[in-house]
Parts: structure tokens; sequence; C-alpha cells
């Protein structure tokens, strides 16, 4: 049986920030059900998943890192809650925070979290097939496994995948911090660099036996715009695939969600959306009765969010339809003021809830008619996904895994609407023509179906990461 880590910082649902972490919390309990050994090693967080959690303690170590020794503890969740083994790497002081990120020596957490694990790693009996490493966080650990003094005669022949999940944040390093990590051969420096620093993705991408992207369109992408790096990703090519992710059907699912103020499946969407705005808009004292679009997601400048207080101006500018807007995310505090002032001008036709919830977001897909995604940057986008599980048709520019995953309508077979450039007007005009859809009843009912028929399951993507894996785990048998 192949036997693979996926080694992370984020895992739904103990750390989320974004898709990372819905992709590790879902691939492995796939890849288990296909016959591998999958399993996850993150850093351990004083969040609530841990604190409700048992946990036993399978290891302890001690790593030096630059003048300092830190003592480590690997956990393990004991009764495997998520369908496949889950390990925590605790370091008091380093791994032991609230939050996963935003802190000033974020760089020393991920390189004490990197050592950590490959001490424990180098000194287990049986070793993993593969080594699945998810974004710049962990990007030093191929480079280390080949290339580390105490690693190398053991783990230099593992298997290692780089995951790009976005490539615009790629963990620079200060050379003045070089002396923080584990002993490596001195000629080899030039591995780490890119651009006069240290650069865990860069070093990720030239150490690895493989690496892809979340989806193949944002692979194209990355050969011409990868923030500084789209040089080195077409230097290498050779070894680069792009796969879709998927979704977890056992979490995204109308017809099961525990969330829902009703459960419903294509042949009940009507009354099932109509129950859910029922509870959406009693929920926020607004009539959600009328076509609903909604956005879900961070306030961020690569998500477009910064487009949609203009944007929803030009909607109500621009059409006499009846209709209502809710605004689901967090982020830039000038854009939560924005959207909050309109509230007012817009009033018992826009609501917003500014913060992170798991469970309303479930609740706004299932209300929802459309999804607005004004991205700039969307390696594959996962909410268009569940969206349309929902049989909420998305609204999405023409990038990335967006590009990959919605058809506009205009075209054969078509069932979304998709537009080109991240302008206001051009969002703006795109929803319009999609409320105009949303008026068609038989229309609208025919697109909800087939949405909702698509198959984005996790099942397909992890096939062609097993058929990734086997190009190398094969040779070496």
């Amino acid at each position: 049986m192949m036997k693979v880590i996926h080694l992370s910082v984020e895992c739904y649902p103990v750390a989320k920030v974004g898709g990372l972490a819905d992709v590790v919390g879902a691939l492995p309990k796939y890849q288990r059900t296909m016959g591998i050994d999958a399993s996850v090693v993150m850093p351990w967080y004083d969040r609530p998943f841990l604190q409700n959690q048992e946990t036993i303690s399978v290891a302890t170590g001690t790593i030096e890192q630059g003048n300092e020794h830190f003592d480590y503890e690997i956990l393990k969740e004991k009764n495997e809650s998520l369908g496949f083994p889950l390990y925590f790497i605790r370091i008091p002081g380093k791994l032991d925070r609230p939050e996963v990120y935003c802190y000033p020596d974020e760089a020393e957490q991920w390189i004490a979290f990197q050592h950590a694990f490959l001490d424990f790693l180098n000194k287990q009996d049986e070793l993993p097939d593969v080594v699945h490493c998810h974004d710049h966080h962990v990007g030093l650990t191929p480079f280390l496994m080949q290339h580390g003094l105490v690693f190398r005669e053991r783990l230099a022949e593992i298997t290692t995948i780089f995951t790009v999940h976005n490539g615009q944040y790629q963990g620079w390093i200060d050379w003045n911090k070089s002396p923080l990590l584990p002993a490596y051969d001195d000629w080899k420096w030039g591995l780490l660099e890119w651009d006069e620093v240290i650069n865990p993705m860069a070093a990720a991408i030239k150490c690895c036996s493989a690496y892809n992207t979340v989806s193949e369109g944002y692979l194209q992408e990355l050969f011409d715009d990868a923030n500084g790096l789209q040089d080195l990703f077409k230097m290498e090519s050779g070894k680069a695939e792009g796969i879709v992710n998927g979704i977890d059907e056992t979490v995204w699912n109308p017809e099961t969600d525990p969330s829902l103020d009703k459960n419903y499946g294509v042949s009940t969407i009507r009354s099932g959306k109509n129950a859910n705005k029922k509870w959406l808009g009693k929920a926020y004292g607004v009539d959600f009765s009328k076509p609903l679009i909604v956005f879900i997601g961070r306030f961020a400048f690569e998500k477009g969010a910064d487009l949609l207080p203009a944007i929803i101006d030009e909607i109500f500018a621009n059409t006499e339809e009846d209709f209502g807007v809710f605004i689901l995310g967090s982020g830039d505090e000038e854009i939560s003021a924005q959207l909050e002032a309109r509230k007012s001008r817009y009033e018992g036709r826009l609501a917003t809830f500014f913060g992170y919830n798991e469970e309303l977001s479930h609740r706004v897909y299932a209300a929802a008619d459309l999804l607005l995604m004004p991205s700039r940057v969307e390696p594959c986008g996962l909410n268009q996904l569940y969206a349309m599980k929902y049989g909420t048709i998305p609204i999405v520019r023409n990038t990335g895994g967006l590009r990959d995953t919605v058809m506009d309508v205009a075209a054969e077979g078509g069932y979304g609407f998709v537009f080109d450039e991240a302008e206001p007007s051009d969002a703006a005009n795109c929803t319009v023509r999609a409320l105009d859809i949303v008026q068609d009843k038989k229309k609208l009912d025919q697109i909800r179906k087939k949405i909702m028929k698509l198959d984005y399951s996790w099942e397909h993507s992890a096939l062609k990461y097993e058929k990734l894996y086997n190009r190398f785990v094969e040779e070496k048998l």
C-alpha cells in the first residue's frame, strides 16, 4: 500500500483560512478509500477542534534553531474523526498559538515546523513513499530532504510533490535568517535563492519531484505572471501538472447538510431555496424572497472584493429588477466600511455579515440564486463549485480555475455567467444579464438541475493525484 504524508499548515476543520484547508481536509480521506495510506501532519493550534478532541502523544524530540533549542511533541488525534490519521506538531512558544497567520516570527514558525517534521520522520522505521507539501509554508521541505546534512541519507529518495495553491505568496525569508535552517550542504545554497532572498516556493519548485497547481488554467497563468517566479515555473514546466480541486460531498450536499433550514435536492430545489431564503431574510431583517445575489469570501484585492461597492451601485442603477444582495466576508476594513454605508442606501435589499462563519456560508449558498466572484486571481476557486452543488448559479471572472469550471450560458451547454475584466462595469453588466435569466423560471430550472448534477467530487481529482504519485513511486519499486 502506498504511503503518503500531506504536510500543511491548514486543514479543515482544525484550522481554516482559505481553500488550502478544504483541500487538505478532504483529499486524504478520499485517497484512503482508494487504498492509499494517506495522513496529514500540521502544526498544533490552540483552537476549538483540538480543545474538544482527544489526542495521544506519539513522539518527542529536540531541534536546534540558530542558538535556540526547541522541544517538540508529536500528537495524534485519537479517533481519526476526519477519516484519516491526523498528526500535530506542538512546540511551546512557536507552534501553540490560536491563529494560523499574521505573527511577526512566521518564518521562524514554519522553519521550526518543517525541521521538527523531518527530525520525526528521519527517526521512523517505515518511511513514506510520498511527502506531499502544500504551499510555501512547507516549501523548504523538499530541499532539506535532499540536502540537509542530517536528513539526506534516509530521506533524499522519497518522492516529493509540491502543490501551488496560490503562487502570489512565496514565503520570502531574508538571508540573515539562514542560520535558523537545519544544517545543509552549503554548495546547494542557490536552490534556496530567488531574487536575492530565500524563497521557499522557488526552492520547492526546484527540488520537488513534481509540482502541480490547483487548475490547468492557473498553471498557464503562472507561466506569464507569478509575482516574479514566472520564469522558474516555465523552466520547470516539464514536471508540472494542473489538477482541479474537488469538493467534499460529505460536507457540501444540500440533501444532507445539517446547517440548512430545509434540505433539498434537484427535484425540490424551488421549495428548498425559498425556505432557506426565508430563514436568511428573517435572520437579517431583509426580504430575500426575490432573486438573491451573494458574495462569500475574503475582502482581499486578489478576490476583487474592493470592486464590490461599485459593482453593487452599478447593478442597482442598471436594472429595474427587484433583487437582494447578501455579503459574507472579512478582511479589509475599508471595504467593510463602504459596504456597511450602502446598507442604508439600499435599505431592505442589502445585508452583510463581516467575519468568518462556516455554518452561515452553507446557509447562504442554499438561499442564493447567484454567486458573484469578481476575482483578479483565482488558482482554482471552490466557492463556485460549492455554489453549483447547491443550485446557485456562478457569475465569475474569466481567470484561473474559474475559467476551467464555469461555462457561460451563451456557449453551447453553458450554465454560468462569465466576464473578462476585473472592472465594476463588466461585472455589473454580467450580473444584470444573469438577473434576466433568473426571471425566466423555465430556463432557471434547467440551469439549476444541470449544475447540481455536475461532478466535481474529489474522486476524480484523487485519481489524478494517484496517477501523479505512481509516475515516481513505481519507478522505485
